[in-house]
């Protein structure tokens, strides 16, 4: 099932929160922050968030193919070849979860909107290309969220288009919107929820809204995602945008990177086909072993594990002693000996790229258990050779989103012991 989506609306300031550089053109800090956890804090997993994330994800992903086909009348390289792949007998329902509190790993920040401003916060989703909202109209499904009003704004206008946007049910209006602060951009198409579905209640999606950092490839609204739009309007001083994710510091950075944040030379791979941050993925190695090479990812800013082919990521845990955990944390999921932690990495553009034991540790699989879930899992629509990488790597680099150039860098976190 989809949103329902209704109306554009058009001109309207808008403004990423954040310490601006000294001109119109620097690049702008926006501090992010994580809310909540997928391990609870007695050190176990929790499950109950673990599972419906990984269907969101999957389901997100599935949806956007279908709009990068829908868009560009071809189906994505990368999509799975079969329709049939699309229903995974495997995985756990996402209402089976629906009365318990799930929150997950999320990275989100504050956004300002209107005119005069609005302000709420934002899920930044490099997997995603529409920014949407909570709307007055979202009632019940959006509670707890805070509503975006566009009828306060001076330079809102309706435009009655309808539109359709996945992930599984409920509506939203698209809005138009001129884009302005340090960064000014016009025509940002935005949309404004009348309903939300459930993995964006607020129990499961503690931020108001989404803003995907994709390409308009992929966009339900085939309008230009907002950092393409402030390149278009040459509002930004570099076509690239730049994240660090940590306990403390983390930060998105529109408009180029922020040395202070990382140290060394970028490495840099190219995007396999635009649509979608996918980039070659070298090689999955655990203890300095290759395990498999050859592979595509897509980075995901908004997942919050590493989702793999089944074959492939058996194969991983084959390789470092792991166990098919089905039976006790649920199908794809793995475990290994607490104690004993594997030494994962990933390597692209030819260098290595370690994973530290703390971020690949979800957490033990029950109180007072050996075994650890970890945090590469195996979903059969990913298929052989392709993956999503999410927070499990990517709070161990400095990662660099070049628009202008079509590419992905990767560079050592600054202080990095």
């Amino acid at each position: 099932m989809r949103f329902a989506l209704a109306t554009l609306i058009a001109a309207l300031p808008f403004l990423v929160a954040g310490a601006p550089g000294k001109d119109s053109k620097a690049g702008l800090r926006t501090p992010i922050s994580k809310r909540s956890s997928l391990t609870n804090p007695d050190g176990t997993a929790n499950l109950d968030a673990l599972h419906p994330h990984v269907e969101y994800t999957k389901a997100k992903h599935l949806d956007a193919f279908d709009r990068y086909e829908q868009n560009t009348r071809s189906p994505h390289p990368s999509a799975p070849r079969k329709r049939a792949q699309r229903r995974d007998t495997g995985s756990d329902p996402l209402t089976d979860h629906s009365s318990q509190p799930l929150r997950g790993e999320m990275w989100y920040g504050d956004i300002s909107v209107g005119t005069p401003p609005q302000t709420l916060t934002v899920k930044f989703d490099t997997a995603q290309s529409d920014l949407f909202l909570p709307g007055l109209e979202c009632g019940a499904s959006c509670k707890d969220h805070k509503p975006y009003n566009p009828n306060l704004s001076l330079t809102s206008q309706d435009m009655h288009t309808p539109f359709a946007i996945g992930y599984r049910a409920g509506s939203v209006r698209i809005l138009v919107h001129n884009i302005f602060s340090i960064y000014i951009a016009t025509q940002q198409t935005l949309g404004v929820a009348s309903n939300y579905s459930l993995e964006f209640y607020s129990n499961r999606f503690p931020a108001d809204g989404l803003l995907g950092m994709g390409f308009q490839s992929a966009s339900a609204y085939n309008a230009s995602p907002v950092f393409q739009s402030l390149i278009s309007q040459d509002a930004t001083s570099e076509p690239v945008f730049a994240f660090k994710f940590a306990r403390s510091g983390s930060e998105l950075y529109l408009g180029g990177t922020n040395p202070d944040l990382y140290e060394g030379d970028f490495t840099y791979v190219p995007i396999a086909t635009e649509g979608f941050w996918e980039v070659a993925l070298d090689a999955v190695s655990a203890n300095g072993a290759s395990i498999s090479t050859g592979l595509t990812s897509i980075l995901d800013t908004g997942a919050a594990i590493i989702i793999g082919g089944t074959a492939d990521v058996d194969k991983f845990y084959q390789a470092v002693g792991g166990q098919n955990a089905t039976a006790t944390a649920g199908r794809g999921f793995y475990t290994y000996p607490c104690d004993s932690a594997p030494s994962p990495s990933l390597t692209y553009g030819g260098k290595l790229w370690p994973i530290s034991a703390e971020s690949f540790n979800l957490g033990q699989v029950s109180s007072g258990s050996a075994d650890c879930v970890g945090g590469i899992v195996g979903v059969d629509f990913a298929e052989s050779g392709r993956w999503i990488v999410g927070d499990v790597f990517l709070q161990n680099v400095y990662t660099a989103f070049d628009v202008g150039k079509g590419r992905v860098g990767f560079a050592e976190l600054a202080g990095r012991v």
